[in-house]
């Protein structure tokens, strides 16, 4: 059997990584095993992952509890990490804008709570990254 001009498609994957994820793999080796398996996978299989903004500024929030409680040294390495994040994702970080604002909002209600978590998920369904 022949096959003509078929048509070859070409999905890519891509995924939104949360704030909790993106601080789990820094652990390296000592990450949470379904972590580190996502990750390995996502590069073997060379899937777009993005970040949101809101989890830059969750991580930048994190380095400064850290030099607020004056430790330098774990200040300055969580610097560095996320200097790093923003340099190998900058091509891949998403911002927050008006479109995700109206679905941030509308996903508020009835239920308030977990703002921040809220805004990354508007920005998954702004940019459809959802499943």
């Amino acid at each position: 059997m022949q096959i003509s001009n078929a048509l070859i498609m070409t999905v890519t994957v891509m995924y939104l990584i949360d704030t909790n994820v993106i601080s789990e793999i820094r652990k390296k080796k000592k990450a949470n095993p379904g972590v580190q398996a996502f990750f390995q996978s996502a590069d073997q299989q060379e899937l777009q992952l993005y970040l949101s903004v809101i989890t830059i500024g969750e991580l930048r929030r994190g380095v400064e509890r850290i030099r607020y409680r004056n430790d330098v040294s774990q200040a300055s390495q969580l610097e560095c990490w996320l200097n790093d994040i923003i340099r190998d994702y900058r091509e891949r970080i998403l911002d927050f804008g008006n479109t995700e604002a109206n679905i941030w909002g509308a996903l508020r209600v009835p239920h308030h709570e977990n703002s921040i978590d809220k805004q990354i998920a508007a920005t998954a369904l702004a940019y459809d990254l959802t499943n």
